[in-house]
C-alpha cells in the first residue's frame, strides 16, 4: 500500500526594493578651488578624466571657483578612485567624500 503524504510548498514573496538616490551614488568626487590651476586646465582635466562635455566641465569650473568646491562626479568608490588619482596626478585638489543624506 502506498502512503501519500502532503508536501507543503513554501514560497517566499520577494519585495521590490527601491534604492534611495543617495544609496545609488554613495560617494562624491570633489574638486577644490586653488590658486594654481587655470580654468582651461580644470576644464580639460574634467573632460578627459571624468568624461564631461565642454559645457559641463566649464560649469563645474565656475562653481568650483565661486563656491570653493564642487562634486564633479557621483558614484561608487571603486569607480571614482581612478578618476581621483588621475586628477591628483594633474595637480588638482581633489577628495572623495561620502555623500551626505539631505
Amino acid at each position: 500500500m502506498l502512503e501519500h503524504t502532503n508536501t507543503e510548498v513554501i514560497t517566499e514573496e520577494q519585495d521590490d526594493v527601491l534604492v534611495a538616490e543617495d544609496e545609488q551614488f554613495p560617494y562624491n568626487l570633489i574638486v577644490w578651488n586653488d590658486d594654481v590651476n587655470t580654468f582651461d586646465w580644470v576644464i580639460t582635466s574634467l573632460m578627459e578624466v571624468c568624461g564631461h562635455t565642454h559645457e559641463q566641465a566649464e560649469q563645474c569650473a565656475l562653481i568650483i571657483h565661486f563656491n570653493g568646491k564642487y562634486a564633479v562626479k557621483q558614484g561608487e568608490y571603486k569607480k571614482l578612485r581612478p578618476m581621483y588619482e588621475a586628477l591628483l596626478e594633474r595637480g588638482l585638489s581633489v577628495t572623495i567624500e561620502e555623500a551626505v543624506n539631505q
